[in-house]
C-alpha cells in the first residue's frame, strides 16, 4: 500500500498588493497592424512600466503584452500607479491600458507569487475596461485616502472565483470616453491623421482599423454587447 505524501509546506510571507497592467488592444494591433508594429508598441509599454517603477520593485514577470507588479502595501501600489497610469494615458503612440488590482496573502516561489491573491487580480484586469483600473476593497480605501476618486461597482463575479466580491474603479489617469476608443486598437481619439467619414459610428485612428471593424464588427464588440 502506498504511502501518503504530505503536502509540501509553504512559507510564510507578507501580504503584497498584486497589479496587472496590459495593453488593452495589442492583440488587435498584431493582427491589423504586423508584429512588428505590435513589438514597437510593446518596447514603449515596458520602457514606461521600468521608469515609473525605478523608485520601486521592477516587475515580478512579464506574460505577453501584461505586466505582474507586486508592492508592500496598498499605499504603494497607488503612488507607483499614480505615475505609470498616467504617463500611459498620455502617450499618443500607446492605446488604452487597463489594470486589475487587489491586496491580501499571496505564496512566494523564488522571484514569483502564487496565490488567490494573485488569481484574483488577474481576473479583475480581465474585466478592466480599455483605460480602467479596477480593484479590490483594501487598494479602493487607500485611495480614497489620498482623495483619489473611488466608483463603487458593486457586487462583481469573476471566473473561476467563487461567489461575488466588491470592485471599485479607482481613477488614476484621466477617464476615457468609451464612444472615442478605437473599438480595434483601443487608441483614443481624436486622431489627427484620419477622421471617420460618416457624422455617427465608431472613431477609428487609421483606415485600416476601420477596415478591420467593418470586415467583423463582432470581433471588436465589447463584451456584453
Amino acid at each position: 500500500m502506498p504511502m501518503a505524501t504530505r503536502p509540501p509546506e509553504i512559507a510564510s510571507s507578507p501580504p503584497a498588493t498584486v497589479a496587472f497592467v496590459d495593453i488593452a488592444g495589442f492583440s488587435a494591433i498584431a493582427d491589423v497592424y504586423g508584429d512588428a508594429s505590435a513589438l514597437a508598441v510593446l518596447d514603449i509599454f515596458e520602457a514606461m512600466v521600468r521608469d515609473a517603477l525605478s523608485d520601486y520593485e521592477p516587475p515580478i514577470k512579464w506574460i505577453g503584452d501584461e505586466a505582474m507588479l507586486a508592492f508592500p502595501a496598498p499605499e504603494t501600489a497607488i503612488e507607483a500607479l499614480g505615475k505609470l497610469l498616467p504617463a500611459c494615458r498620455s502617450e499618443a503612440r500607446l492605446p488604452l491600458v487597463r489594470a486589475g488590482v487587489n491586496h491580501g496573502p499571496v505564496v512566494r516561489r523564488g522571484s514569483d507569487l502564487f496565490g488567490s491573491t494573485v488569481n484574483v487580480a488577474a481576473r479583475i484586469a480581465a474585466i478592466a475596461a480599455p483605460g480602467q483600473l479596477i480593484a479590490t476593497q483594501p487598494v479602493a480605501d487607500a485611495a480614497s485616502a489620498r482623495g483619489i476618486l473611488v466608483r463603487d461597482l458593486g457586487m462583481t463575479a469573476l471566473r473561476s472565483v467563487a461567489g461575488e466580491m466588491p470592485l471599485f474603479a479607482i481613477e488614476l489617469a484621466p477617464a476615457a470616453d468609451p464612444s472615442w476608443i478605437d473599438p480595434v486598437c483601443k487608441m483614443h481619439a481624436p486622431y489627427a491623421p484620419y477622421r471617420r467619414a460618416p457624422d455617427e459610428g465608431p472613431w477609428f485612428c487609421s483606415e485600416r482599423c476601420e477596415t478591420a471593424y467593418h470586415k467583423s464588427p463582432a470581433t471588436y464588440r465589447p463584451a456584453g454587447r
